[in-house]
């Protein structure tokens, strides 16, 4: 009967499109190729353009390494793909212009950070543990390896890796579905959850993949924190970092000692993640019960139902162009305002689901927020939305978009927020580069002049890139 459970997990999973196709396994495995041929032509011409002798610009080269969904191995066909441009000491950032770019190739979203090693030629799979390529690296480049680091290191270290990236999958998408998922509004993000499944999977190395899931719910429903949820790892002592056990939920990097996952967990959030592992476990106890569904499981959170008071969030802008650096600007700061209503009200459940009202002319995201029950919701939102406008407003050195918060009964709620399927997609900012051969202009982002959301290409000499990777 386990089995037939693992089985019909497997089954969901693919009917839930969570399997990415052949087709688009290939079309991702080429877009890394290309990158991997872009950087390379990118750090040759900085090379002639520094000057370096022949023999130098010949053995140099850069790489692209990929971390996040796609690097464990658990990415869909809608997944962006997070790499990490890693090049030599050559190479400085201002030659790559910014640490960060966002852009889309071949209709294919990719975060890409950037890495500056101390070595001349930086091999296609970088080994990121050798010490001999980490010797001297800035602050910066070591932030931009650690995604890549913590994913291998998770990767070698659960006792079995199509079994844990089943469970991810499951995880991810049961945390999507509960509302639990998204570092920016205070809950887990996917190397937290990749953490807490690997650990699981260590625990019990032979378990069936339902088990596994089982006792993931068990296991976090009563975990002890802040106790540090920390991998079984040969290379690294056990340590506890006593201002990392500050926090309310710290889970320790697999590819360090002393690092912790960033986290923005609040009161809150804190209570909202408890009460679902809860429930997990409360519904995946006894796996073996005649109308046992996993569906139970995944049911979407109803917010309309368990609260009756919301915090209605407007974010607009003038065009579309400016929205996406307005509305991920402002996400950056949702934590400031969660405590702020924590502060005049309680609990709050800050729901990730992004919303467009039909009825509203200009671009625009919508988000609604849960008040806690039982607590009056007479706030001095006025007082609340001024406090986080001079918040956002500080450092923001593009054009200022709206904001706008105001109070909502459920009832109030038009009928599209119901429902979490109709998230809005797309809203970083990006710019599609449809031949990466040409020569390409940055287009540089709104609230951050140094940061570059994409490129528009031009007829230029298709010999050497841009310089700007």
């Amino acid at each position: 009967m386990e089995d037939e459970r693992s089985r019909s997990l497997l089954q969901l999973m693919v009917n839930e499109g969570l399997l990415p196709s052949p087709d688009e396994v290939e079309k991702r495995k080429n877009v890394i190729e290309k990158l991997k041929n872009m950087v390379m032509a990118w750090v040759k011409r900085v090379a002639w353009q520094r000057r370096l002798p022949k023999q130098e610009i010949a053995s140099t080269s850069a790489t692209i390494l990929t971390y996040g969904s796609y690097g464990l191995g658990v990415h869909s066909s809608e997944s962006d793909i997070d790499a990490l441009c890693v090049a030599p000491f050559f190479a400085t950032m201002a030659d790559a212009k910014v640490p960060m770019m966002r852009f889309k190739f071949d209709g294919i979203s990719i975060d890409l950070p950037y890495a500056q090693l101390n070595v001349l030629a930086v091999p296609e799979n970088l080994d990121t543990f050798n010490p001999f390529y980490l010797r001297g690296i800035d602050e910066t480049g070591w932030k931009s390896l650690s995604g890549v680091r913590a994913n291998k290191r998770i990767c070698q270290l659960v006792p079995n890796l199509e079994k844990f990236q089943s469970m991810l999958r499951c995880v991810k998408l049961w945390a999507n579905r509960r509302g639990v998922y998204g570092t920016l509004n205070g809950f887990l993000g996917g190397v937290h959850l990749a953490i807490l499944a690997a650990f699981v999977c260590q625990s019990d190395p032979n378990a069936s993949l339902s088990a596994l899931i089982s006792n993931f719910f068990k296991t976090f429903a009563f975990w002890p924190w802040p106790t540090p949820v920390v991998l079984q790892d040969g290379m690294f002592q056990p340590t506890v970092n006593p201002t990392e056990t500050r926090l309310f939920m710290p889970i320790r990097l697999p590819c360090s000692p002393y690092e912790y996952c960033h986290s923005n967990i609040t009161k809150s959030t804190f209570y909202k993640i408890r009460a679902e592992f809860l429930r997990g476990h409360n519904l995946t106890k006894d796996l073996l019960k005649s109308n046992f569904d996993w569906h139970d499981i995944l049911e979407p959170f109803p917010y309309t139902k368990k609260y009756t008071g919301f915090v209605k969030i407007l974010l607009s802008a003038s065009k579309p162009d400016e929205l996406g650096d307005w509305v991920g600007w402002v996400k950056s700061r949702f934590r400031c305002l969660l405590l702020k209503l924590e502060e005049v009200q309680g609990l709050c459940d800050p729901n990730p689901a992004e919303y467009i009202d039909v009825d509203v002319a200009e671009p625009h995201v919508i988000f609604y927020w849960g008040l806690q029950p039982g607590k009056s919701n007479v706030i001095d939102i006025e007082s609340v939305e001024d406090v986080f406008w001079t918040n956002i407003s500080n450092g923001y050195q593009g054009f200022l978009g709206r904001m706008e918060l105001s109070i909502m009964q459920a009832s109030q709620l038009p009928k599209y927020s119901e429902s979490d399927t109709l998230r809005r997609k797309g809203t970083k900012a990006c710019w599609k580069m449809t031949d990466y051969n040409h020569q390409r202009i940055p287009i540089y982002s709104q609230h951050f002049p140094n940061y570059i959301v994409g490129y528009v290409a031009t007829n230029g000499d298709p010999e050497y890139p841009s310089s700007g990777c």
